[in-house]
């Protein structure tokens, strides 16, 4: 990204991330994928356990790949034949990796989920929660954030699995009830009760959805 537009992003990232401490979470400011990168695998000890959602975002900046190549244990529920298995094993992780479909100025993040493994990890159950998210993720509010996660990264999601839901025909929301529907659970993290659980790192970048 030009100066211009990385100076900008700056500034709103600080925003968000005073945000973040007042809910007693921790944000970082990475001004590159390679920087992000570096700054998440320093909040991972060596030897923990690792696990994921379906995070684009931190594929997009290597952070998975890296993972299984490195000293630690990753859950890989890909490579795992009991999907249900690796999933509930997620919640017992030291370290759970995730990206957000958008995060406010002030710090409160949105996320929707289908089967719900996902959006449930991040209220509860690993111990340490590392989220990878682009400067596109960042809404004025609330009612922005659940309109973006709803009207952009819902319907991307849709077509990127081939669902039969409305949303994927029409582009955005519908608020409809069809099988296919991944907007099961909507979850809003506005606090963290446990100081140093919960770790977002804001990159100078458009990642994921």
């Amino acid at each position: 990204m030009n100066d211009v537009v990385t100076k900008r992003n700056e500034l709103l990232a600080q925003k968000v991330i005073k945000g973040l401490e007042s809910r007693n979470m921790s944000g970082y400011w990475a001004e590159n994928k390679e920087e992000a990168l570096k700054i998440a695998l320093g909040l991972i000890p060596e030897g923990a356990s690792v696990s994921m959602g379906g995070a684009m975002s931190a594929l997009e900046i290597g952070l998975p790949q890296a993972v299984k190549a490195g000293n630690y244990n990753f859950i890989d529920r890909d490579a795992i034949e009991d999907k249900r298995a690796a999933m509930l094993a997620a919640y017992d992780a030291d370290v759970f990796l995730s990206g957000t479909n958008a995060i406010t100025e002030d710090g409160v993040m949105v996320n929707i989920d289908g089967n719900a493994n996902r959006v449930s990890a991040i209220a509860q159950g690993p111990k340490k929660l590392i989220i990878i998210a682009g400067m596109n993720k960042v809404c004025s509010d609330v009612d922005g954030a659940m309109k973006r996660a709803r009207n952009v990264a819902a319907p991307i999601n849709a077509q990127r699995f081939g669902l039969n839901t409305p949303c994927s025909k029409t582009g955005s929301c519908m608020n409809c009830k069809s099988p296919d529907t991944i907007c099961c659970q909507f979850l809003i993290t506005r606090y963290s009760r446990h100081k140093g659980r919960i770790h977002v790192i804001l990159v100078n970048d458009n990642l994921g959805f």
